[in-house]
């Protein structure tokens, strides 16, 4: 099967809306894990941010080609977000995001597409693990079993 062809029949991805589809189907379909080098810079960039917004300084930092500021400054903004699950969801929207720079312009149904869907569906499977109430009994849980007994 061709690219486009692939791209064009993959079910449609939206934020917050989970995964239509699982990874191994994915990757089967897709012929392999279509995530190419490219990401990893990208990927760079926004967890350089992400260490600079928890005052990590350079020390953490990694090297990566391509301008920054824009994702440098999505990341910051996410941060100032008080709600731990609220920036976890700004966060996930920024890397959501950010795949979409994989597919140029030109080629809209091109391997760069195959691999923004490949970054997105990551992003939709974890954000369908995220369960706020069974996240709030176990915090509840691990609370009552360190209060000290007096």
């Amino acid at each position: 099967m061709t690219t486009d062809y692939i791209v064009s029949s993959l079910p449609r991805l939206v934020f917050g809306e989970g995964a239509p589809i699982s990874w191994e189907a994915f990757v089967e379909l897709a012929g392999g894990d279509p995530i190419p080098p490219r990401w990893n810079d990208l990927e760079t960039q926004l967890r350089n941010a992400m260490v600079q917004a928890r005052g990590g300084g350079d020390k953490y930092r990694r090297e990566a080609s391509g301008c920054d500021l824009y994702w440098r400054g999505r990341v910051l903004a996410a941060f100032q977000e008080k709600d731990a699950l609220k920036r976890d969801e700004l966060l996930d929207r920024v890397w959501w995001d950010a795949a979409g720079e994989l597919t140029p312009p030109a080629s809209p149904l091109g391997e760069g597409a195959l691999a923004t869907y490949a970054v997105r569906l990551k992003i939709a499977l974890k954000r369908a693990c995220i369960d706020s109430a069974a996240g709030n009994a176990a915090f509840e849980k691990l609370a009552a079993e360190t209060k000290i007994q007096l």
